[in-house]
Parts: structure tokens; C-alpha cells; sequence
């Protein structure tokens, strides 16, 4: 990157944000890079800005290590903060529960689904 843009972009500015096991770009808006982390979409990332009081088009980087707590906090709780049709796993099959995965989560819970399935011979 140039010289001139990284004095744009302060000392404070993070390119890497780690959020729910995933390295987020700090150089895309918040709403985009929360994108990249496995079990938010593009409507989940505006709702954890929206939740948040973050602005969405606000780029990632410049959050304080405050800010991403509170983002890390807003994603964990995501399940109480929105409807039950928004989250990934409505009704849980073991605990009856509305969960949202994220991370890697989503992967290990879709092969314990198709072992599951497997069993019953479906």
C-alpha cells in the first residue's frame, strides 16, 4: 500500500480483525467483511451492525479493541437479537433450541447432520 494512504489510515487502523475463528479484511466495510466469517450473511451482517450501532459501510479497521469486543459479544448473542427465522439452525434437532452457528461450527454440525442421516439410512 502506498505511504500516503497508510498515514490516512492512522495508527490505530487494524487490516486484520479476528472475529469467531476467521480473520476478517480491516480494509472492507463492516458490514462486507463480517461477510467473510462462515454462518453471517449479508442480511446477519447488517443486523449485528444495526444491533451493534455500528455504521455498516464504516471500514472494519478502524474499530477500537472496545468496539470489537462488543462486535465479537453482538455475534455470539446474535440468536436473542433477531427473529427465529433468521438464524441458520432454528429448532435444534438434539436440543430443541434456536442456535446460530458461525466459524467452524457450521462445518463440524452439517457432518454430524449427515453421520446422523447416514445412520438412519436416509
Amino acid at each position: 500500500m502506498a505511504k500516503g494512504k497508510e498515514e490516512e489510515l492512522g495508527d490505530d487502523f487494524s487490516y486484520i480483525l479476528r472475529m469467531a475463528d476467521t480473520d476478517m479484511d480491516g480494509l472492507k466495510p463492516l458490514s462486507s467483511a463480517l461477510t467473510s466469517v462462515k454462518g453471517i450473511g449479508v442480511r446477519s451482517a447488517i443486523q449485528i451492525c444495526k444491533s451493534t450501532g455500528f455504521d455498516p459501510a464504516r471500514m472494519a479497521g478502524h474499530l477500537s479493541p472496545e468496539q470489537q469486543e462488543t462486535l465479537r459479544l453482538a455475534i455470539e448473542d446474535y440468536v436473542n437479537n433477531v427473529p427465529y427465522w433468521m438464524v441458520n439452525r432454528a429448532a435444534d434437532v438434539e436440543t430443541g433450541n434456536d442456535i446460530h452457528l458461525t466459524g467452524q461450527e457450521v462445518k463440524l454440525t452439517l457432518e454430524e447432520d449427515i453421520n446422523r442421516l447416514r445412520t438412519m439410512k436416509c
